[in-house]
């Protein structure tokens, strides 16, 4: 079976440097320190890294985020069916109830109402046909990581990103600089984390503990950044995004209860795509919305603040595409196993 070493996985990686970096042996080892455990398969010109955790009774769960990986402008599907044959073997042997899989494939894209047109020739392609998934799939209820998301076009120069965002925002980026708000570079994981603690107790959401975050940190600093906004010497905002290829990402966001009215969550977002231009990359992720189309989110998001609802106003001040991922395919090896899962998860 074509296992591979994390320094083999990293090699094979560097022929697609675009790929995403969930798929990252880097990302593969914080979960390790959190329960998962992390192998990592290639056949031929196709190969992911897969996570499992283990359940009750010998059993297993597996994930594989944003993979496989493969050149997806060579056309799709790929012959990836002597792939998925490896992976079988990999979760029999394994006693895994059922794989998730989370492909890095966009299946819808479209604009906002009123906003700018996108300017970016797009390097991965949106393949309607991955809305359905491979034989031996099914489409699941259930995904990980976000369904669908914002992503900003960050080519061109900076006036022209800015002339991109909505009005308002704007604004308010250049409020947040004529009041004095500073951002800057850190690698203080225990102010961040504090920030993410005062945000979650404010806006009823869990964060992880600093140990998460400073492993995190450490284990992906060769494409992380910590942004820190200051205001008179008090940090009031926090930012880590990660950046891989051509795209970069927001992961997790803070900010104090104090000086909100100085709108530092606007300056330190434009400051992160600052630095994500300077990695060389041409898309910000804003990293989810909720799942449903154009429509629906500029026709309810006055209404509503439950879930992703709460940051889709703020978040669709900044323009872009608004993009629907392929979701989660499960693929099943035990389905009384699965059949108890669907009903836990609802």
């Amino acid at each position: 079976m074509p296992i591979v070493t994390p320094e083999e996985w990293e090699e094979f990686l560097a022929r697609f440097p675009d790929h995403h970096f969930l798929q990252s042996s880097g990302w593969g080892k914080l979960k390790l320190d959190f329960g998962w455990e992390s192998v990592h398969l290639i056949h031929a010109e196709v190969g992911s890294q897969i996570l499992f955790r283990k359940l009750p009774l010998g059993f297993h769960v597996a994930y594989m985020p944003k993979g496989p990986v493969f050149d997806e402008r060579a056309g799709y599907p790929p012959d990836w069916e002597p792939f998925w044959k490896e992976v079988d073997g990999l979760c029999r042997d394994r006693r895994t109830a059922f794989l998730k899989v989370e492909p890095d494939i966009w299946i819808e894209t479209s604009a906002l109402p009123d906003s700018y047109p996108v300017s970016m020739d797009r390097l991965v392609p949106i393949i309607p046909d991955a809305a359905l998934p491979p034989p031996g799939f099914k489409c699941s209820p259930q995904t990980v990581q976000p369904a669908r998301t914002l992503v900003i076009d960050i080519t061109g120069s900076e006036d022209q990103v800015l002339a991109r965002m909505k009005q308002k925002t704007r604004y308010n980026i250049r409020l947040a600089q004529r009041r004095g708000v500073q951002v800057q570079a850190s690698d203080d994981i225990e102010l961040f984390s504090r920030l993410m603690k005062e945000t979650g107790e404010r806006d009823s959401f869990g964060v992880h503990a600093s140990s998460y975050y400073q492993r995190a940190y450490d284990l992906l600093c060769d494409r992380a950044e910590i942004l820190i906004a200051m205001l008179n010497n008090e940090p009031i905002a926090a930012l880590f995004a990660v950046c891989q290829g051509y795209r970069s990402y927001y992961l997790y966001g803070a900010s104090s209860n104090k000086h909100r009215d100085a709108m530092p969550t606007y300056l330190i977002q434009w400051e992160a795509m600052r630095w994500a231009r300077q990695q060389g990359c041409v898309e910000y992720d804003l990293w989810g919305v909720p799942d449903v189309d154009a429509a629906t989110l500029e026709a309810e998001f006055t209404q509503r603040a439950d879930g992703l609802w709460g940051v889709y106003r703020f978040k669709r001040g900044f323009g872009g595409e608004l993009r629907r991922s392929a979701g989660a395919w499960d693929r099943i090896y035990y389905p009384w196993l699965y059949a108890i899962y669907r009903r836990r998860a609802g």
